[in-house]
């Protein structure tokens, strides 16, 4: 009978994507496409859980099914991430849009992220303050316990690990190694290696010309086929939210979201502020922020929805390129330091949130301005080539926690609603990595902004 079911629910499904597929047809816009497929996936998947409960077998083996198409769509997504990052910024080379003013480009966008990752601490202090949040506050249950034994084992294989040897982590001894993205910091490699091709390059034009511009079209023939298959992954991204959020909603915690409710809300109060701060310095270089979260909708929807910053790079080159006016090599620095460096609701707002919850348990006021200031300044720093790492937000909080010495395994007792709150902190990420792309573009005047200003634009390389 179980196995009735199961079918049911997947022909469900199908009949759904048979719909999102019609809409396509029908030349729906990408956007729409994409909001109706959430909002499709919120709907069956409380549908789902209502009828067989969050943790029945029906539920579990569903759930196994969905993922492929959900599940399957990030990993088409993963899978070139290195290939995408890599030939972009070659290409940005051969084609002499970054050579003059890489360094002034680079350090504006590093400065971007780690800088709005120090005020994404501040604000996440001062919501832990403004609602009152304390680690004494939450009941620790089994689930809580083991996550934070398991927490304090991991941060045994970290400690002793020095600023410089975390800097060195970023090098890229192996590329090919890199390529798999074996390493947390596989994705900043791959950029350094780039950059050294790109910078061979320049020298062989000086020298050899012939030998250049017959490097410059191969590059530009791989960066076509590139594209390409990043266009035609993209095209499944409205199938992909779909059966990612039917999944999340089918197997949530709900009883957990709604005793832990104040820290749920508390999070997305500070999350809602760092976007809005975004918007902030896109109006301060003089672009309309409107303009910007239309554009950015449906990459942040599908980062929101998966909760992989990773993934969601191709949808966020995409859009700053093809929607913003930003060139590739910008966008692809952005995107790709973004992933590593400074992300502002992983790296800043969670880390800080906590520390303000755990510190009264062992006596530190948490208003005390010395502990506020050392705070955002380990914050900011442990930011920096940290939260690329799986699972960054619990890797940057042990950081964190333990250069303040707070104890670590109280960073566990978040554990049933993290999926909730890893949504909305994996949507801001990815803002600030697409904010740094703009506002680095603007500074810099190599934003074409007719293109930003046309509303018109919309997903242009996806439907194409």
């Amino acid at each position: 009978m179980n196995t009735l079911f199961v079918i049911v629910n997947i022909a469900i499904l199908l009949f759904i994507i048979w719909g999102l597929f019609t809409m396509q047809k029908k030349h729906v816009s990408f956007s729409k496409r994409v909001f109706t497929a959430l909002g499709l996936g919120i709907v069956f998947g409380f549908a789902l859980q209502f009828i067989y409960g969050a943790g029945s077998d029906i539920i579990t083996t569903t759930a196994d099914w969905f993922a492929i198409v959900g599940s399957g769509y990030v990993k088409f997504l993963q899978m070139i991430v290195m290939p995408l990052v890599f030939i972009s910024i070659v290409a940005a080379f051969t084609r002499l849009k970054l050579t003059n003013n890489i360094g002034k480009i680079s350090g504006l966008i590093i400065s971007i992220l780690v800088g709005t990752t120090a005020i994404a601490a501040a604000v996440g202090i001062t919501t832990a303050i403004g609602f009152n949040l304390e680690a004494v506050q939450i009941e620790q249950g089994d689930a809580e316990v083991a996550r934070g034994q398991a927490l304090e084992e991991n941060m045994s294989g970290l400690e002793g690990k020095t600023m410089p040897q975390q800097i060195l982590e970023l090098l890229p001894a192996n590329p090919f190694l890199d390529f798999t993205g074996a390493r947390p910091t596989s994705t900043i490699a791959i950029v350094i290696f780039a950059a050294f091709i790109g910078l061979a390059y320049l020298g062989v034009k000086r020298k050899k010309p012939e030998e250049a511009e017959m490097f410059a079209k191969i590059v530009d023939t791989f960066y076509a086929i590139v594209m390409r298959v990043v266009t035609l992954i993209l095209r499944l991204t409205p199938y992909g939210v779909l059966a990612i959020m039917t999944k999340t909603v089918a197997t949530s915690d709900f009883n957990a979201i709604v005793s832990l409710g104040k820290f749920v809300v508390a999070s997305y109060v500070a999350l809602a502020v760092m976007f809005i701060i975004h918007l902030l310095l896109l109006t301060v270089v003089g672009l309309n922020p409107l303009t910007y979260v239309k554009k950015a909708l449906p990459v942040l929807t599908f980062a929101f929805t998966s909760r992989t910053s990773a993934g969601t790079l191709p949808l966020n080159i995409n859009a700053q390129t093809k929607q913003m006016g930003v060139p590739e090599g910008i966008a692809n620095f952005a995107g790709s330091f973004g992933l590593s460096i400074g992300q502002n609701g992983c790296a800043g707002i969670y880390p800080a949130m906590l520390a303000v919850m755990i510190a009264p348990t062992v006596g530190i006021d948490p208003l005390s301005p010395s502990f506020i200031a050392s705070l955002i300044a380990i914050v900011a720093i442990s930011s920096f080539g940290v939260a690329g790492v799986g699972g960054g937000a619990t890797f940057a909080a042990l950081l964190v926690l333990s250069a303040m010495n707070l104890p670590v395994a109280l960073a566990g007792l978040l554990i049933s609603v993290e999926p909730l709150i890893d949504m909305g902190r994996t949507a801001v990420n990815v803002s600030g990595s697409m904010t740094a792309g703009v506002v680095t573009s603007k500074v810099t005047n190599e934003l074409d902004t007719e293109t930003y200003n046309d509303r018109s634009i919309e997903a242009e390389a996806v439907e194409a």
